[in-house]
């Protein structure tokens, strides 16, 4: 059964066009990238078996592709509109991170990194590289794999932030067994690239670790 199924002014696409998407649940939402539903269920009853099935909108846009095939009525098709619909949402914030003011508040900093990073099922190793005013120049993923104190090398993250010209860099990675405590090879990765991006001038500000709905800040522990 499509969207069309069902009273106007009960149908996800024409409540969002009249009400905005906020008002909308997580189903209804859903429901509206879903467009049909399976034999003799509506798009929105699809929806509410899918977050039923994977606990949250959180479980189901983070499954792999398998487990979201496997359900009744998806297929690669729609799984790829699901991933596609994170990414761009993603991407929006970023781009938000580019165009907005200096970097002056730490939360919003952690809370562009937790959305970038936290889902991740590998480790990943990225810089926030500022120009003198702390406003965002580029966001760059250095390293992909498991980090240990020489996996990530100090000549590549200078060599990158020379290239975008920047006065500055926020370091970040995330753990994806969610536990954000830093290790000592974290600690020494921050160490070894502070002091090889001191040479150029250019300032570490921060070393965030991103867990499970959690981030550390190496600046807040007072570790840098």
């Amino acid at each position: 059964m499509s969207l069309n199924h069902g009273p106007e002014d009960e149908r996800p696409r024409e409540r969002l066009l009249r009400l905005g998407p906020a008002a909308l649940s997580e189903a209804e939402l859903l429901a509206i990238l879903l467009q049909t539903g399976t034999r003799g269920r509506s798009a929105i009853d699809t929806a509410r078996s899918m977050l039923s099935e994977f606990k949250s909108l959180r479980g189901l846009l983070s499954a792999d592709r398998a487990l979201v095939c496997r359900v009744p009525g998806l297929g690669d098709a729609k799984f790829a509109l699901l991933k596609a619909s994170l990414e761009l949402a993603r991407r929006h914030y970023a781009e938000l991170m580019q165009m907005g003011p200096a970097l002056s508040n730490p939360r919003a900093t952690r809370e562009f990194l937790r959305a970038r990073l936290r889902d991740l099922d590998h480790e990943l190793f990225c810089c926030l590289f500022l120009d003198n005013r702390h406003r965002v120049i580029s966001f760059d993923e250095v390293f992909r794999g498991t980090i240990d104190g020489a996996s990530v090398h100090p000549r590549d993250v200078v060599k990158l932030a020379l290239s975008r010209n920047a006065a500055a860099v926020i370091l970040a990675h995330n753990h994806p067994s969610g536990v954000a405590e830093p290790s000592q090879a974290d600690e020494l990765i921050t160490s070894r690239l502070r002091e090889a991006l001191a040479l150029v001038d250019i300032r570490v500000l921060d070393h965030i670790v991103v867990g499970d709905g959690t981030c550390v800040s190496f600046a807040e522990r007072g570790m840098l």
